[in-house]
């Protein structure tokens, strides 16, 4: 998952927007190798959003269904996943480099990239453009909700017979019982950005494609709905990741060493 969100911020964010930006005569503006990147985007984009997924349906087996959880959590069905995911993704994306056309020329060297006529034009480029962001956001949002719903559903319930069995007085001290509802917060927290964050976006493509209104590229509109977009693939990740408790362990670990070091430094210092 953080491989996908890294590679997202290089090829969404540094390579089609700042490079374009900042360095004008690049090699990256070039036609064809700013059309690539759409391409590596688009399935960077696809791949982060679905290892998400994956991993919501991983711990949705694991807490709901122990018996499974041995046979199917495994490192190696994690591998086999992730391939199909990346493979499915890349081919999904491979039409999205005839969609662009140079801006001008130079010596008969195409540079710079904009929509072609027929994408902005014919229904089948619309219902692509559709099909793609409708498997970056509004399937994933679904099974995201879904399967949080569902883990949040079992736990609560749980939560409920273990607070019988063990009495109301015990139930209301259990720690167990304290990270079962932050797990279900966390849940919720999932869903609810990943909803925020695409919203935007999902809104100015029914706009352009479903209710006809003019697609102007660069548009303010655009931007914020990119910037959330792009966000949002590296919010997930960054919430599993910091609630669990080795990772903030260990980053701990990680921001006590330099102190660590300096005060060994130190002490050497004044031993001499």
């Amino acid at each position: 998952m953080s491989v996908a969100d890294l590679l997202v911020i290089i090829t969404g964010v540094l390579l089609r927007t700042v490079f374009v930006a900042f360095f004008p005569h690049s090699f990256v503006n070039l036609t064809p190798v700013c059309s690539i990147t759409l391409v590596l985007a688009v399935a960077a984009t696809l791949i982060s959003v679905w290892f998400t997924v994956a991993f919501t349906l991983d711990r949705f087996l694991a807490i709901c269904y122990q018996n499974v959880k041995a046979k199917y959590c495994t490192e190696r069905t994690a591998t086999v996943i992730m391939g199909i995911v990346s493979m499915v993704s890349c081919l999904i994306s491979a039409p999205w480099y005839f969609t662009m056309s140079p801006e001008y020329n130079i010596d008969n060297i195409p540079w710079g990239c904009v929509y072609k006529l027929a994408f902005l034009n014919l229904t089948s480029w619309a219902s692509f453009e559709l099909l793609t962001f409708s498997l970056m956001a509004w399937f994933p949002f679904f099974f995201l909700l879904l399967l949080n719903s569902l883990t949040a559903r079992h736990i609560i319930v749980s939560g409920r017979v273990r607070r019988g069995l063990r009495g109301r007085t015990a139930g209301d001290n259990d720690p167990e019982m304290e990270n079962r509802r932050k797990s279900v917060v966390l849940l919720f927290c999932i869903s609810g950005s990943f909803l925020l964050l695409w919203s935007t976006q999902v809104i100015y493509v029914l706009s352009e494609r479903v209710f006809g209104t003019p697609y102007v590229k660069g548009s303010e509109f655009e931007s914020v709905g990119f910037m959330l977009q792009v966000l949002s693939t590296c919010t997930n990740t960054a919430i599993y990741v910091l609630t669990q408790n080795k990772f903030r362990e260990q980053m701990k670990r990680f921001l006590r060493y330099p102190i660590y070091l300096i005060v060994k430094l130190v002490k050497k210092m004044n031993a001499s």
